[in-house]
């Protein structure tokens, strides 16, 4: 286990790199009336700069009770690194810096050989870096333990589903997984609408191959469908049997073009 401090990779962009304009940018982005939090098995979560799928993320994640761990899953865009890499590296951040939770973390390392350590991945990688704000606002106490996932066979994602699961069996700890994907890409509103809509409710049917498939499939352009794969299996392996839609949203909403939107939602699995 190497120790080392992973910097931000998009600070300042997707989001403010001054503490004080940080806090207050996601306080205005949480809804004003905060419902009562939730216990939930796995969220999913948008992961593009605020100013777009900022206020998806905050409803979400202000709807969650969040607990001190979290793994983090997203997708792998720069194609750098293991296909399954796992950070064991302090996350510094804005708003003060985050362990791993190495319990967790060296769990996942010994229950598969798919999940490597690997700090190459997430080095660039803005997917799990800006929901982490986010549950910070939430949980001062917070660990993380974040994997980037590359574009793998639905047999590997179901290993590494079923391993996520059984080690938070495992550990007696209230852990939250929380999957980071933007959905449809670049498509006008309303093929994206209608090509989202369809993944959203392959979601709903709790059926981790069919959500994987159709996506494949039918090519869409959904980037985080390997992450939100992975926590639709280990929130069944752990007794989860229904999902409930936060909000629905695109790009077009922030920037007024609805000529090449990308889709944003937010989803509770339960």
């Amino acid at each position: 286990m190497k120790s080392s401090i992973r910097t931000p990779a998009v600070a300042g962009r997707f989001y403010p790199e001054n503490e004080d304009f940080l806090r207050l940018t996601i306080n205005e982005l949480q809804p004003h009336s905060t419902p009562d939090r939730k216990k939930i098995f796995a969220a999913v979560s948008p992961h593009a700069g605020y100013v777009y799928s900022g206020g998806v993320a905050a409803e979400t994640i202000a709807q969650i009770k969040v607990p001190e761990t979290v793994i983090l899953l997203g997708p792998n865009h720069t194609g750098k690194g293991a296909p399954i890499a796992l950070s064991t590296a302090t996350w510094e951040m804005v708003l003060g810096n985050i362990p791993v939770d190495q319990d967790i973390a060296q769990a996942l390392l010994a229950e598969t050989d798919y999940i490597k350590e690997d700090e190459l991945a997430h080095r660039y990688e803005h997917s799990l870096e800006v929901q982490i704000p986010f549950l910070q606002m939430q949980q001062p106490n917070l660990s993380i333990v974040p994997l980037a996932i590359s574009h793998v066979s639905f047999q590997v994602l179901e290993e590494i589903g079923r391993a996520i699961a059984n080690v938070i069996k495992k550990s007696k700890k209230e852990v939250l997984i929380l999957a980071s994907s933007d959905m449809t890409h670049y498509e006008p509103r309303s093929e994206a609408e209608k090509k989202d809509h369809y993944v959203l409710k392959k979601l709903s049917n709790m059926d981790p191959k069919l959500l994987y498939s159709f996506v494949t499939d039918h090519r869409i352009s959904m980037c985080g469908i390997m992450p939100v794969t992975v926590a639709l299996i280990s929130s069944i392996a752990l007794g989860a049997t229904q999902t409930e839609l936060v909000r629905y949203t695109d790009s077009g909403a922030a920037t007024g073009d609805t000529d090449q939107v990308v889709g944003y939602a937010g989803v509770l699995i339960t």
